[in-house]
């Protein structure tokens, strides 16, 4: 009997001690599984961190950095641009602090002369204080060193005319100004090609002159200046390979009389002279958007092409003009006809899809901020000798920097690495 009772009272402690030590297991298990999930969790942020939004009060994250994140910040950073919206409908604020540039054009050595306002003698620089804000959505402020980490081991290609290039002057002096000047390098490959190298970083950014995107032949057995709309511009074969690729053309196809660059078109190897423009600006693009599609990687390369920017030059006049046109309903100068040209080509490319930069409307309300007289260093000498009749000097097309396309590129770089943007041309 004493034998019997013995074995239950250990048999009961055997039992204790199994459940005890099963508790202990599951306990364990629970804070492993904790502590797995929440490495699992955070290192899914830290991958997740060069396409978030990094605010440019917070220190860059780079990609190859360990794990110990603050998790805290990049939810910080992420909050305000979670809502999509159409970031380019919206307004001018005059705010002469948050709109303060990272650059002076006269010490950027990007910067043209003719785009340099201020040394050419502007007497104020009221252009600079404005900035875009968004109807329902907060953009994005520029950080030139997050650019840069995210562009890490990557090449940009701007292509397109001298408002391409006044863009690309933009962005290289926005990036220039977050390095140390001896980590850059520049060069000029010939006539309108420039090439900046962030060295630190291995990124290149590129312009290439191509007003029409496809082939203006100057010396064609015809003896005319050809436009060929089924041949891409030769510069093409520089564009291939590149991460990021922004592309505009029509300003050159609206222009007329003395102005116009070609006397034909040639289309399917005839000659034509009298084509409607906007068909043959179809006829170009859809040249192009096969290229795009043959030739450009999905996977690895981001197509954006910007819209026209508006030329304030005949029914409103940009000279000495201070102040955006605020009051003013909206007109669109640039011909409409070729704006849903280069829509409805846009809307049908899949492969890759390409984001519209549609930065026409918020500009057109800038005639204040082109270079106007001051493109000239004598400007006063040509004012005096020509007074009124200054239209044929007067710069009403390209910008000062800083100036507009600085904002153009706070939008590219929104485009590129916010999922803010509902995108579609409008």
């Amino acid at each position: 009997m004493e034998q019997k009772s013995s074995i239950v009272d250990k048999w009961k402690s055997f039992s204790l001690g199994a459940l005890l030590g099963f508790l202990v297991f599951i306990i364990y298990l629970d804070k492993v599984h904790q502590d797995v999930s929440f490495l699992a969790a955070k290192q899914a942020m830290v991958d997740l961190v060069p396409f978030k939004l990094l605010n440019p009060s917070t220190s860059v994250i780079k990609p190859n950095k360990s794990s110990d994140v603050i998790l805290n910040d990049i939810d910080k950073s992420t909050k305000k641009v979670g809502k999509k919206c159409n970031m380019f409908d919206g307004r001018w604020v005059y705010n002469p602090e948050e709109s303060r540039s990272s650059y002076d054009s006269i010490k950027c050595p990007f910067v043209e002369e003719k785009m340099s306002c201020q040394e050419n003698g502007r007497p104020e620089s009221e252009y600079e204080k404005w900035i875009w804000e968004a109807r329902d959505c907060d953009i994005p402020a520029f950080n030139g060193t997050d650019m840069l980490e995210r562009l890490r081991n990557k090449r940009m290609i701007l292509a397109g005319d001298s408002l391409n290039r006044n863009m690309w002057e933009s962005l290289t002096c926005l990036l220039f100004t977050s390095i140390p000047s001896n980590a850059s390098q520049v060069k000029e490959i010939k006539g309108y090609q420039k090439l900046w190298k962030a060295k630190d970083y291995n990124f290149t950014l590129e312009f290439y002159w191509s007003p029409f995107l496809v082939e203006l032949n100057n010396k064609h057995e015809s003896g005319k200046r050809v436009l060929v709309l089924d041949k891409l511009s030769a510069e093409s074969e520089k564009w291939r390979g590149a991460d990021i690729m922004v592309f505009n053309s029509g300003h050159w196809w609206d222009l007329r009389g003395k102005m116009r660059a070609w006397e034909m078109f040639e289309f399917e190897g005839k000659l034509i002279e009298g084509m409607p423009i906007d068909v043959a600006y179809e006829h170009g693009l859809k040249t192009w958007a096969t290229w795009i599609e043959k030739n450009v990687d999905p996977e690895k390369t981001k197509v954006l092409f910007r819209s026209n920017s508006p030329w304030h030059q005949y029914d409103q006049w940009c000279y000495n003009k201070t102040q955006p046109m605020m009051d003013e309903p909206y007109k669109q100068l640039f011909t409409k006809s070729l704006v849903n040209v280069v829509e409805r080509q846009i809307k049908g490319m899949r492969k890759p899809q390409v984001n519209y930069l549609n930065i026409t409307k918020l500009s057109e309300y800038r005639i204040d901020a082109h270079p106007s007289m001051y493109r000239y260093k004598d400007w006063n000498t040509l004012a005096q000798k020509y007074g009124n009749n200054l239209n044929n000097y007067v710069d009403c097309s390209h910008w000062c920097l800083p100036g507009v396309p600085d904002t153009w590129n706070r939008l590219l770089y929104a485009s590129l690495f916010f999922d803010i943007l509902a995108n579609s041309p409008s």
